[in-house]
């Protein structure tokens, strides 16, 4: 792939920043329509790329203990779970947790992470309706410090505050307030995030009481503990790591996610921090993380519930010796875009792996639809059929109920050109069942952990990628019990 489409891409999306006086939610919306026309062939290419890097990184079945994991009692690890990487220290960063009590049980359920001085930060968020809290702090302050200066992050999980009203505003400001004056620095400064039941207020006294306890065990090497102390119904840690060259410097990056359930981001209950040590100014921060959300993030799905919480904050300690970026477009910084893009990735897909009660790891394509955002719709309507999910489940290689779902999209399809493959085994083709269907091989493939469908659609060059999980039993039981 040459460098010269990828620094035009960056330079619209650059001129598009800059040009939109808007909140931070609303430059997401106006990238995504300023980068579909340009950069469709561009992005599909790099996502190939990037899903042939989070494969050859994949790590093995994680022997989580049951004393770590989330909820109640020891919850069964996914069998579709992967290792915690390596994540060494990251220049810049320190993290700590620590337990508030938002669960009655013994667990870590509050996280800090402390930045440097010229530390800077970019965001994407949840476009849910009734937004939550903490989302309303992060959006509105990143808009009035255009991401400059923020010095720490503090992360609960047990409890959403989301629709608690003014009440649940305060209890922010509070939080940020305490904050604040533990780590020198304004109130804004402070980036916040929440996750666990909607509707309940957040006791802040829980969190500020046990402020000065954490921030005494801050480390740079806490990115395991980080990412167990947000998880909810999650059944393993997830994180990610890559290191990227920037003009001859090493770089670094890493993250730590939460999600399983109510999984279908459009920017679930889904929180993401990623950090790295490079020098990279909050504009073009902004551009990336608004970019590669698109194909990594908003790519997946568990069961089509999108949250009120949705958080993905991306921080920037400059910490690394490498020169500091101020446009997007910058050649140095290519190799930085494509390990970033991986690290999304890489935790996006360990969502769908974790969906709650998944037994099988589904990927989409769609291929031949009229246009890319044609080709996203389709997908998404196969990703959230119940029926196709509980098909799965049931190791039932139904394609028909494949074929009812590209048509109940609603966007342009041949049918008489439509073909359905299973892996390398061919349902369906040119309208019809394949030549050579075979029964017996298609149900021994539909055994497998790992499963790939591709539809074609037969009217143009649009495709599209996306993620998901099945739907079982224990989908039910999870999300019957989840109160009580």
């Amino acid at each position: 792939m040459s460098r010269k489409p990828r620094t035009s891409a960056a330079a619209t999306a650059s001129k598009a920043l800059e040009a939109a006086a808007k909140p931070v939610e609303a430059v997401g919306q106006t990238l995504e329509r300023a980068f579909d026309p340009l950069t469709s062939a561009l992005k599909r290419a790099a996502l190939k790329r990037a899903d042939r890097q989070a494969q050859q990184y994949a790590r093995p079945a994680a022997a989580t203990p049951a004393h770590s994991i989330a909820g109640k009692g020891a919850m069964p690890v996914s069998p579709l779970a992967v290792r915690f990487p390596a994540m060494p220290p990251i220049a810049g960063v320190e993290l700590a947790s620590g337990r508030a009590g938002f669960y009655k049980h013994e667990r870590d359920d509050l996280l800090v992470m402390s930045f440097p001085e010229g530390a800077s930060c970019a965001g994407v968020f949840t476009r849910h309706g009734v937004g939550s809290a903490p989302v309303d702090w992060c959006k509105r302050h990143l808009e009035t410090t255009k991401g400059e200066g923020v010095r720490a992050l503090v992360v609960n999980a047990g409890c959403a505050n989301s629709f608690t009203g003014k009440p649940g505003a305060d209890a922010v400001r509070r939080v940020c307030s305490a904050a604040a004056k533990r780590f020198d620095c304004r109130q804004r400064d402070v980036m916040v995030a929440s996750t666990g039941v909607i509707g309940v207020l957040l006791d802040d006294a829980k969190i500020v009481h046990r402020l000065p306890e954490v921030e005494a065990r801050l480390t740079p090497d806490g990115w395991a503990n980080a990412a167990r102390a947000i998880m909810t119904t999650d059944t393993f840690p997830k994180g990610a790591y890559a290191e990227a060259v920037i003009d001859g410097h090493k770089v670094k990056i890493g993250g730590v996610c939460k999600g399983s359930g109510m999984i279908a981001p459009d920017m679930a209950t889904m929180l993401a921090f990623v950090v790295t040590d490079a020098a990279i100014s909050p504009a073009v921060l902004q551009i990336l993380v608004s970019l590669y959300t698109r194909n990594t993030f908003n790519a997946v799905t568990v069961d089509g519930d999108r949250s009120t919480n949705d958080t993905l904050l991306l921080f920037a300690t400059g910490k690394s010796g490498a020169p500091r970026i101020g446009r997007a477009g910058d050649r140095r910084l290519a190799d930085f875009r494509d390990k970033l893009e991986h690290v999304l990735l890489d935790l996006a897909l360990q969502l769908v792996r974790d969906g709650e009660g998944a037994s099988k790891f589904i990927k989409v394509q769609v291929t031949g639809a009229e246009s890319h955002a044609s080709a996203r719709k389709i997908a998404r309507t196969i990703c959230e059929s119940p029926l196709v999910k509980t098909a799965f489940a049931g190791e039932d290689a139904n394609w028909g109920r494949i074929v009812m779902a590209v048509g109940r999209a609603d966007e342009p399809v041949d049918r008489d050109k439509m073909s359905v493959r299973f892996g390398s085994l061919w349902a369906a083709q040119d309208g019809l069942v394949a030549p050579g269907y075979d029964e017996a091989k298609m149900s021994a493939y539909m055994k497998h952990p790992e499963l790939e469908v591709t539809v074609d659609v037969g009217v143009g060059r649009g495709a599209a990628d996306m993620w998901t999980c099945d739907l079982t039993k224990r989908y039910v039981e999870i999300n019957g019990d989840y109160r009580s």
